[in-house]
């Protein structure tokens, strides 16, 4: 699937760019050190994730069960998820707060030796909700990159 480059219709704040990239760096330096319920947190009760392969999993329940049952595929391995080339997008019409955002995934695994290895690449898109006060992931889709066709 190739993704489409889409121009930015309203410009962001370079406060509320400062918030995303905080809220990310959050949200994946609890995945990465494995704290599985703190991650899911970051998510809304009913939050949707379409992985790449097509699984979905639908509410936190659903998120939390996944991760736990591929849990035993980190074992003695630091995972790294890199996100760069951020497109932040207000929906407007859209429920107030509410962002599209998509960008560029990298993760790496490194083992006990330092050997370094690599997922493939992705493109996330991401709908970000404001509850409460704090930002929250409502729906990730995740597309694994592949050649443009032309």
């Amino acid at each position: 699937m190739t993704q489409a480059v889409q121009s930015v219709s309203s410009e962001v704040t370079g406060d509320l760019y400062a918030e995303v990239r905080t809220f990310y760096a959050r949200q994946m330096r609890r995945v990465d050190a494995l704290d599985i319920e703190g991650f899911a947190d970051t998510f809304t009760e009913d939050g949707v994730v379409v992985h790449a392969n097509g699984a979905r999993a639908e509410g936190r329940a659903e998120m939390v069960a996944g991760m736990y049952r591929n849990k035993p595929r980190y074992r003695d391995i630091a995972v790294r998820h890199w996100f760069d080339h951020l497109l932040i997008e207000p929906v407007e019409g859209a429920e107030e707060g509410e962002l599209r955002v998509s960008y560029y995934s990298l993760v790496t695994l490194a083992d006990r030796e330092g050997r370094l290895t690599f997922e493939p690449t992705f493109t996330v898109e991401d709908v970000l909700v404001r509850r409460g006060g704090r930002l929250l992931t409502r729906e990730r889709v995740i597309h694994r990159d592949l050649p443009v066709e032309f």
